[in-house]
């Protein structure tokens, strides 16, 4: 009865004393309760490290087909997106006035081989004369001697030798000129050939037309394209990689390529070429990433990405990249030990692409490293209580 008097008449009291346990209790429980956190265990895994760039699809061997004469387009065969052989015909100019040319260039040089055959004969007819001449002045000389003939006569014959020499002279010289009218009509012909064959316009290469820059009926002119032609051997990503990240960037080194239209899917390559002169204003040095084997279906200047294998590592200490943290300039991870969070500075080696990073010291391995948000991480400090999950 004492008790139960007591407890009426404090019981005011009582309630509040009651409160304040719970209320402390409560407390305990949850804002002054030790934090809770997941671990997780140094792993051994294969790593592979990558370095990142970005850029487009370009090709290294891209050409506008031209003409070598101005003309209109009287055909076009091809159009963007076609593939086509080496030697394979693409188009036609008009021809009539250059066909005009090199008939008139054929007949110069039948008329220049007729004259080379007058010459010719006309050669052998005074090479036939000085033989006559030569044998008549031999006699008449000898007839001279014997005095059976006038000087006169004699020197007559001897005239006639003379000038028969002479006419062999020139014929030999008419026939050198003849020659020579020739071989510039031949050449003349060459060249009006070589400007009607110029009309039809052949692929240099095989490859692919980027694109169709003139139409039928359109004048094609020396230096302008008629169509775009790439060699699909030689598309590449021209990527920009952060100058931070060149180690271990190299010629034949393999990568992994995606294209901004296939979202989720990869093609395999190999550096092909590094530039020699980075970017000042951005910082990035330009790195040539090759298909392997060749893009068949590919658009120059789409948007992609380049992932770049610079060093591979079997079965190697490992940890999610979400432990690290930097505490006083120094590397490290939280260790969980009966309770209580301690830094523990590590050193890292390579860093993979599926965000594991290579632990190279600092740690035995059977250790509770902490992993949480990092805004939770930033607040943890040596010593403070914490609950593992």
């Amino acid at each position: 009865m004492e008790l139960m008097g007591f407890v009426a008449k404090n019981k005011k009291y009582l309630i509040w004393l009651i409160t304040l346990l719970a209320a402390g209790i409560i407390l305990k429980l949850t804002l002054l309760a030790p934090q809770r956190v997941k671990v997780v265990f140094v792993g051994k895994r294969d790593l592979t490290a990558r370095v990142y760039g970005n850029g487009t699809v370009e090709a290294k061997v891209i050409v506008g087909v031209s003409s070598k004469v101005t003309g209109r387009i009287v055909e076009l065969y091809v159009d963007q997106g076609d593939h086509v052989k080496r030697g394979q015909l693409l188009a036609t100019l008009e021809s009539e006035d250059l066909l005009q040319q090199q008939l008139q260039s054929e007949a110069g040089v039948s008329k220049s081989d007729a004259n080379l055959n007058v010459e010719r004969a006309n050669l052998q007819k005074a090479r036939a004369n000085l033989v006559l001449a030569e044998n008549n002045a031999r006699r008449f000389k000898s007839l001279l001697e014997g005095g059976m003939v006038s000087k006169q006569e004699a020197e007559q014959y001897e005239n006639t030798y003379q000038v028969a020499r002479e006419d062999v002279a020139r014929s030999s010289a008419a026939i050198e000129a003849v020659q020579m009218d020739q071989a510039a009509n031949r050449a003349g012909l060459g060249f009006a050939r070589s400007k009607v064959a110029d009309t039809r316009i052949y692929a240099p290469y095989d490859g692919v037309i980027v694109t169709r820059d003139l139409e039928k009926g359109g004048t094609a002119t020396p230096g302008q394209a008629i169509v775009t032609l790439a060699d699909p051997r030689t598309v590449w990503v021209k990527a920009n990689v952060d100058e931070s990240q060149l180690k271990g960037v190299a010629v034949g080194k393999n990568a992994v390529i995606t294209l901004r239209s296939s979202p989720g899917e990869e093609w395999a390559g190999q550096v092909a070429r590094l530039g020699h002169q980075s970017d000042r204003v951005t910082e990035e040095l330009e790195v040539d990433v090759a298909f392997t084997p060749p893009l068949k279906d590919f658009r120059l200047g789409e948007q992609s990405e380049v992932y770049i294998t610079t060093e591979v590592k079997k079965s190697v200490p490992s940890l999610p990249s979400a432990v690290l943290v930097t505490r006083e300039k120094k590397r490290g991870v939280w260790v969980a030990e009966n309770g209580r969070l301690t830094f523990r500075a590590v050193t890292v080696g390579i860093r993979d692409r599926s965000d594991f990073v290579e632990i190279t010291s600092g740690l035995g391995g059977n250790e509770r490293v902490v992993v949480a948000d990092p805004p939770q991480m930033a607040r943890f400090r040596d010593g403070m209580k914490v609950r593992m999950q």
